[in-house]
Parts: C-alpha cells; sequence; structure tokens
C-alpha cells in the first residue's frame, strides 16, 4: 500500500478536528522547512549549472573579471558579504540577469551590450545581489507544495531535489512578485550608492530596456516593460531622494574599454526550438553527487545539465518571451576567475568621475 493511500486511510478513522489538524499542519511546513547554508549553496549551484547549459557561457576571463570586480565591490558592503560570491556572463544575446541562491549572480551578453556605463552595470548586479541576501526565491520555494511534502520526502536528498527544480524555473522565469522586485531595488540601489555610483543608473537602463520591449504584448526577461514600470521607477526615485542617494559616478571610460557587445534588437534574437509538451512532463534526473562540494570556482557543478530542457519545458509554453528563449552559445564550462582584497581596493578607487 502507498504511503499517500495509507495515509487517507488513517485519516478516515480519526474526527474531523483531527483530520484538519494533520492537513494544517502538512500545509505549515513551508514556512518551518529551513536550508542550510551548505544547502542554500547546493541549491544556487544546481541552478547556475542548468542555466550555464541553457546559455553557455562567454568564454573570456577579462570579461569575467570585470564582471566579478564590480560585483565584489558591492558584495563586500551587502549583508551577507561572507558568501562564496560568484559572477557569471551568460553567453547569449538575450537581455537578462538571475540570481540564484548562494552567492551566483548571472548576467547575459545581451544585457552588458545594452547597459551603456559602469553605474548601470553596478545597479543591475546590486539589484540581483538583493535578491540573494534577502533570499527571495529561498522564500518562495519555502511557501510553496515542497513544504506540505516535507513530512512525507523519503530522505532530505529528495526533497532537495524538488526544490531545485522548482528554484530553477522559478529564477527562468524571474517570478519575483513587486514586493520582491522594490525590495532588491532598494538593496541594489543602496549597494551602488554606497561604493561612489550613481542610483540613477538603474532608472535609466530599465528605461531603455522598455523602450526595446515597447512592441511586444508580453513580459520579456527580467526587467522587462509591462504596465507596472512607471510605478517601479516612481518608487526608485522616491527612495532615491528620500534616503539621499547623492553618489554620482558613472565610469563609462572604463565599462566601454572593458565591454565591447553589440546589442541585438528584440525581434532579431535568433530562437530556441520551444519543447514539446511531452517533454514537459518529464521530471528532471537528479543524480548523487558523491561529493559535498558545491557550485564554481574549482568545486563541483551540481546542476544536471543533461535535464535542463526537461526542466523548462513546462516554462517555455507559457507564451512567447524572447530574451528568455533566446538561443545560447555553445560552450557550457564555467570561466573561473579570481579576485583579491588588494584588486577590489584597487578597483574601487576608479570609481569616480
Amino acid at each position: 500500500m502507498s504511503k499517500t493511500i495509507m495515509l487517507a486511510v488513517l485519516l478516515l478513522g480519526q474526527p474531523a478536528a483531527d483530520q484538519f489538524g494533520q492537513i494544517q499542519r502538512a500545509m505549515n511546513k513551508a514556512e518551518d522547512f529551513t536550508f542550510t547554508d551548505a544547502e542554500e549553496r547546493q541549491l544556487g549551484a544546481e541552478i547556475s549549472a542548468r542555466l550555464r547549459e541553457k546559455y553557455g557561457v562567454v568564454q573570456d576571463p577579462a570579461v569575467h573579471k570585470y564582471v566579478t570586480l564590480v560585483g565584489s565591490v558591492l558584495a563586500s558592503s551587502s549583508s551577507r558579504p561572507a558568501l562564496q560570491w560568484t559572477f557569471v556572463v551568460l553567453d547569449t544575446d538575450g537581455v537578462n540577469a538571475f540570481a540564484a541562491p548562494g552567492g551566483f549572480v548571472h548576467v547575459t551578453r545581451g544585457a552588458l551590450a545594452l547597459i551603456q556605463n559602469e553605474a548601470e552595470l553596478a545597479d543591475v548586479l546590486g539589484h540581483e545581489i538583493g535578491h540573494v541576501t534577502q533570499k527571495h526565491t529561498i522564500n518562495a520555494i519555502k511557501k510553496s507544495k515542497i513544504g506540505s511534502d516535507a513530512a512525507g520526502a523519503a530522505t532530505r536528498s529528495a526533497l532537495l531535489e524538488q526544490a531545485i527544480n522548482m528554484g530553477y524555473e522559478f529564477t527562468l522565469e524571474n517570478k519575483y512578485d513587486r514586493n520582491d522586485e522594490n525590495d532588491a531595488d532598494k538593496v541594489g540601489l543602496g549597494l551602488a550608492d554606497k561604493a561612489g555610483y550613481s542610483a540613477a543608473g538603474l532608472s535609466a537602463f530599465l528605461t531603455r530596456l522598455a523602450d526595446r520591449n515597447k512592441g511586444l504584448k508580453d513580459r520579456s526577461g527580467i526587467f522587462a516593460s509591462h504596465p507596472e514600470m512607471k510605478a517601479r521607477l516612481d518608487d526608485q526615485s522616491k527612495y532615491i531622494t528620500a534616503q539621499k542617494l547623492a553618489a554620482s559616478a558613472t565610469v563609462a571610460a572604463r565599462y566601454t574599454q572593458s565591454i565591447q557587445f553589440t546589442p541585438v534588437p528584440v525581434d532579431q534574437l535568433e530562437q530556441v526550438a520551444p519543447p514539446s509538451p511531452a517533454a514537459a512532463l518529464k521530471p528532471a534526473e537528479i543524480k548523487p553527487t558523491g561529493s559535498g562540494k558545491f557550485g564554481l570556482g574549482g568545486l563541483n557543478p551540481l546542476g544536471r545539465e543533461k535535464s535542463s530542457s526537461q526542466t523548462v519545458a513546462s516554462a517555455g509554453s507559457r507564451g512567447v518571451n524572447p530574451d528568455r528563449d533566446a538561443k545560447g552559445g555553445p560552450n557550457k564550462s564555467a570561466v573561473v576567475v579570481t579576485v583579491t582584497a588588494a584588486e577590489i581596493a584597487e578597483f574601487r578607487k576608479g570609481i569616480t568621475g
């Protein structure tokens, strides 16, 4: 007899109040379930591996080092500076950025092409760092169906597999609600201003992206044009004024020297073929790793990239999304770069003008 049927039989013999209490306790598991720091890192490493498989990775250490330096300046002043922050440049012309738990921040080649200066990059990376430090993806998973499965999961690893699949789809689809987005905006703008960057860079980038996407009926990518955009920009402006974020550096020259990608119009993005409905029904396979190490930078990537197309299949069937479905590059290998405290300090000195 299956566990589900057995539970149902047992419940039939209990008073309604007891049945309701057990159901309610199962539903509350979402709030009770807690990820350890190592599990959060594992979750982020798996999601990052699948994003790398979907979009490929720009194989240019200089570009990765530059983005990592900008990100590291911000992350070092965040509420979670001790995370093993990892910055990945994905090889696609789609304009997007993704934050995965545990310190994984991704930005696409297409986003770097549309960004015009270092302050804008800092504001975008700061926003993604905010999603990580505020644990928006982790909290979304905890509030999801996984909570009701916590008590019945055969093993902790089985529960984590569910969290990984759910977390990947959430990340790929940018399912943050308006409160999460505004929260991440505030964190990112504050980090950028603290480093000396103009906090106005995010609104400049969003406005440019909204103009790029004005012909689209649906949202596309992370900072897509939609009816709430004006309200979001207004909220940013009010926050900058209220918090007196007065830093003004844009560092345009260093950005154009370091990033030389060319933006591609949204209607010219090469798309991947939509996955078949049958594939959407197949669960992703997560195999045991045989290792306790997580992530990038010399650690073992845990993502089973082979199954990523299955994981995103249901997402791919939910309407047109040119940036999400933009074709990626062929090389999926992580580009590992290291930055020292001395390099970060020296880089910080260039945040002027």
